[in-house]
């Protein structure tokens, strides 16, 4: 018990205060409203989390060595694009259409890490260009016209529930965290991106490729985005070259909340997976609670603001 019990500390180490943040906002909720603690609707915030949880494993890699990426939202179209047109219009095997939009992704990260690495553009800039790059693609791809009815396989992914209450996509997302969370806590691959976050020159002097780093970490992050809009495709049976607008922001939120620091060198996936469950609840709550959208974004945006206010002061304190 005590073994099992340090593991999952572990796992959260660092995330002390979005821990504390999810249990008091949890109590809350499960207060407030009556069907909050159901089965059911945990099982549902979950499938609803499995997105935002894939691209914010991707983005928490691409924090923690200081940079930033505004192009996964665009990215997550783009991959929904190609794989329904390649599947759908092309009649190429659903599979393969898969596999072809994850490298069309992880292609448009690559472009992004070459021009912060080869050509020393900040990373806002390199990737607001990727966004408009990646959204503007997505929409020629068939003329800014959604594709609708994906094969039945396809889509139960993000249906049936397998031993009741595990669907295939939620898997996916649990996988990836785990991998994710072993990378980087005992790869030299992982732990090289915190030396890179608090001193890329430092990390350079001891021996660490901080462009290949950073050109590896932005790839990934769009790959992972590519595979969040095929689970999003999958969930809603289509794909539109308008899907993922402001994810960008959500995910970034996510890392924010789960204590990863924008400056770089601070976070971890377990923390980034209490930032998910936090605003995956926070809105369903406010859903319960018949809470205006507009709302919502107002308690979102404080959410953020207080997580950005504590990562500077914590910061001003070392």
């Amino acid at each position: 018990m005590e073994a099992k019990s340090g593991k999952a500390l572990r796992f959260v180490r660092g995330a002390t205060g979005p821990l504390i943040g999810l249990v008091v906002l949890f109590a809350f909720l499960s207060i407030a409203t009556d069907t909050f603690l159901s089965v059911r609707n945990i099982l549902n915030v979950l499938d609803q989390i499995t997105v935002l949880g894939v691209m914010a494993v991707g983005m928490t890699f691409v924090i923690l060595i200081g940079g930033i990426d505004l192009s996964v939202g665009s990215v997550l179209a783009l991959s929904g694009m190609v794989m329904g047109y390649l599947g759908n219009s092309l009649g190429w095997p659903f599979g393969v259409a898969i596999v072809v939009a994850l490298l069309a992704s992880a292609a448009c990260g690559f472009v992004s890490g070459l021009m912060v690495t080869r050509l020393s553009m900040p990373a806002f800039i390199a990737t607001l260009a990727m966004m408009s790059i990646a959204r503007g693609i997505a929409s020629i791809i068939t003329n800014g016209q959604q594709i609708i009815g994906f094969p039945d396989w396809f889509s139960n992914l993000a249906i049936i529930r397998n031993f009741g209450f595990l669907t295939v996509t939620v898997g996916v997302m649990i996988a990836i965290a785990i991998v994710a969370w072993i990378v980087l806590q005992f790869r030299p691959a992982g732990r090289s991106l915190y030396a890179i976050g608090g001193s890329a020159e430092v990390a350079r002097l001891a021996g660490i490729n901080v462009s290949r780093a950073t050109l590896w970490v932005y790839t990934v992050c769009a790959a992972l985005a590519g595979l969040a809009g095929v689970i999003l495709s999958a969930r809603l049976d289509s794909a539109q070259p308008s899907s993922g607008y402001g994810y960008e922001l959500d995910t970034i939120a996510a890392v924010v909340i789960g204590g990863a620091s924008l400056s770089g060198g601070v976070g971890g996936i377990g923390g980034t997976a209490l930032g998910v469950l936090i605003i995956g609840f926070l809105r369903n709550g406010l859903n319960l609670l018949q809470v205006s959208p507009f709302v919502q974004q107002v308690v979102i945006g404080i959410v953020i603001a207080i997580a950005v206010a504590t990562d500077t002061l914590r910061r001003r304190g070392e």
